[in-house]
């Protein structure tokens, strides 16, 4: 049987609303510039429609398909705090060189910190910020026996735990298969341990992400690659997807592209 591996936020969960107040909580923290302090003030305890609706907010989203880890939300919050643009993966990079290295590992640090406390202080609330992309959940329901299921995340792992509860999909992916952010810095970290448990080739294997530049690191290793159209990318990732050979998923064409029929025939 294929193996469908997936990343999470961005494929399963809609999780910038959470990301950017948990980024935002820690760089005012590590930052002592009173910007963040008014940004935070002005957002602290604000539902999602309310982040939705913030102008700091936009920028971020748009910002999000260029990063990799945590620390890239420090980037992203730091251009639009400057006032510079990147327009493409190599001007962000640049700006990130920048930032300093000590600077990027500490807010890593933090904000896994921050998020701890942010889940602890009021874990309906958190949830509150965290919707599931619902008809892919429903889809992955519908289809589970049809594929092997693995996740391949950044995320720390109570947090996955949490919402894979929440959403009512944990028992479709084996706790072997769950591959956190402790598996190494890269998407291809993640699907190099996954071969290595389950004993498949790579070609046995679909791996999702919303982000091009992870399907980018990944595709050498023969592995099918999809970008989620409904998750962090835009009209430029999803081109530039397409021309590189990559399925590119929208929410009507995902169940064909990842499960070769649709539902019942």
């Amino acid at each position: 049987m294929r193996v469908l591996a997936l990343d999470f936020d961005g494929v399963i969960s809609d999780s910038a609303v959470e990301s950017f107040v948990v980024a935002l909580r820690t760089m005012a923290r590590q930052d002592s510039r009173p910007a963040w302090a008014s940004s935070l003030s002005r957002l602290e305890g604000a539902d999602a429609a309310c982040v939705r609706a913030d102008s700091l907010y936009r920028g971020f989203l748009e910002l999000m398909p260029l990063g990799n880890r945590a620390e890239d939300f420090s980037v992203a919050l730091s251009l639009l705090e400057a006032g510079e643009v990147a327009d493409d993966q190599a001007g962000f990079d640049r700006f990130r060189e920048g930032m300093g290295a000590d600077f990027l590992t500490e807010f890593h640090v933090a904000f896994y910190r921050e998020r701890e406390a942010l889940r602890a202080l009021d874990p309906v609330a958190w949830l509150g910020l965290l919707a599931p992309f619902h008809e892919f959940v429903e889809l992955l329901h519908r289809r589970s026996g049809d594929r092997i299921l693995a996740l391949a995340t950044a995320k720390d792992r109570p947090s996955v735990d949490l919402l894979l509860t929440a959403y009512g999909i944990a028992n479709l992916f084996p706790e072997e298969l769950v591959i956190d952010k402790e598996a190494g810095r890269s998407k291809r970290a993640h699907l190099l341990l996954l071969r290595e448990r389950l004993g498949v080739e790579f070609d046995q294997i679909t791996f999702m992400d919303d982000k091009l530049n992870h399907l980018e690191d990944v595709s050498g290793l023969g592995v099918q690659c999809a970008l989620a159209g409904w998750g962090y990318n835009g009209e430029r990732e999803r081109r530039l997807a397409d021309q590189r050979g990559f399925l590119v998923c929208d929410r009507g064409s995902a169940e064909v592209d990842l499960f070769g029929t649709a539902s019942g025939q």
